[in-house]
C-alpha cells in the first residue's frame, strides 16, 4: 500500500492575529510545521498547537526560518552562516520546550518561505541550518525540497533527509517550485490541487508550468494552511487521497 505524510505549516499568527486554522487542519494531517516565532508565532501559539496536535496524534516539526516577521519569512535574506546556524537552533530549542510540555518532542524540521528556497541551491546556507539542526539535536529529520542541497547536506550529516511535494505551488520543468513572483505560482482551483495531489502520491509526478510531466519524488505532502479554503481543501486531498488506497502516515 502507498504511504504518504500530510504536512501543514501552522501556529502561523502572532499575539490577537491568527493566519491559519490550526484547530481544523489538525484534524486532517499527520504532521504539523509549526512556526517557531521568526516568520510568525508566539509562545502562547507554539504551545496551544502542540497541545492540539498532541490530543489529535499529530507529528510536531520545527519550521524555522529568517527572522522576519514583517515579511512573513518569505523576504530575501543575507544572513551570516553562523548567525543562521544559532537561529534555526534557537528556534528548535523554543518549540521543544512546548512539545515536551505536551508530551511529545520536536520529531523533525523544516525550513520555510525564502529560507526554503535559498537552501535548494545555496550551499553555505544549507549547511548553516544542517549546522543549527545538529546543535539542536543530531537524529532530527530534515524536510525539504527533493534534489536540494538542504538534503543532500543532511544525508551527508547523518540526518534522515524527507523528500516533499507540495499539492498547491506551480513546478518548474527543473522540479523546483515556480517564485510566488510569478503568476500561476499558487494552484487556487480545489479540483486540480486534488488531481496534483493524487498524481504526486501515487505515480510520483506533475505537471509543471511549462505542461512537462515533471517527477517528483515524495514522502510527504505539504497543504499550505494559509490559502483561503484551507481546511475544505485539505479534508478533500485526504478523501480522495484515502479513496484511491493511500494510507496516511507521519514519516517521523
Amino acid at each position: 500500500m502507498t504511504t504518504i505524510d500530510l504536512n501543514a505549516d501552522l501556529g502561523e499568527g502572532f499575539g490577537r492575529w491568527r493566519l491559519t486554522e490550526d484547530e481544523q487542519l489538525l484534524s486532517v494531517v499527520t504532521s504539523a510545521n509549526v512556526a517557531c516565532g521568526f516568520h510568525a508565532g508566539d509562545a502562547a501559539t507554539m504551545r496551544r498547537v502542540c497541545e492540539l496536535a498532541v490530543a489529535r496524534g499529530v507529528t510536531i516539526g520545527a519550521q524555522v526560518s529568517y527572522r522576519d516577521l514583517a515579511g512573513f519569512g518569505r523576504r530575501a535574506m543575507e544572513v551570516p552562516a553562523a548567525e543562521l546556524t544559532a537561529e534555526v537552533a534557537y528556534q528548535i530549542g523554543a518549540l521543544e520546550v512546548f512539545a515536551r510540555a505536551a508530551g511529545a518532542r520536536v520529531a523533525y524540521v523544516k525550513p520555510h518561505g525564502a529560507l526554503y528556497n535559498r537552501v535548494v541551491h545555496d550551499e553555505e546556507q544549507a549547511g548553516a541550518v544542517i549546522d543549527g539542526v545538529l546543535l539542536a539535536d543530531p537524529a532530527l529529520p530534515v524536510l525539504g525540497l527533493p534534489g536540494s542541497r538542504l538534503l543532500a547536506l543532511a544525508e551527508k550529516a547523518g540526518l534522515p533527509a524527507v523528500p516533499e511535494a507540495f499539492a498547491d505551488r506551480a513546478y518548474t520543468d527543473e522540479g523546483t517550485l515556480l517564485p510566488r513572483s510569478q503568476g500561476g505560482a499558487v494552484v487556487s482551483d480545489p479540483e486540480a490541487v486534488v488531481r496534483r495531489s493524487v498524481g504526486l502520491v501515487r505515480s510520483g509526478t506533475v505537471i509543471a508550468h511549462s505542461g512537462a510531466r515533471v517527477r517528483v519524488r515524495a514522502r510527504s505532502l505539504c497543504l499550505h494552511g494559509d490559502t483561503p479554503g484551507a481546511v475544505e481543501l485539505a479534508r478533500q486531498v485526504r478523501a480522495r487521497l484515502v479513496a484511491t488506497g493511500v494510507r496516511l502516515e507521519a514519516f517521523a
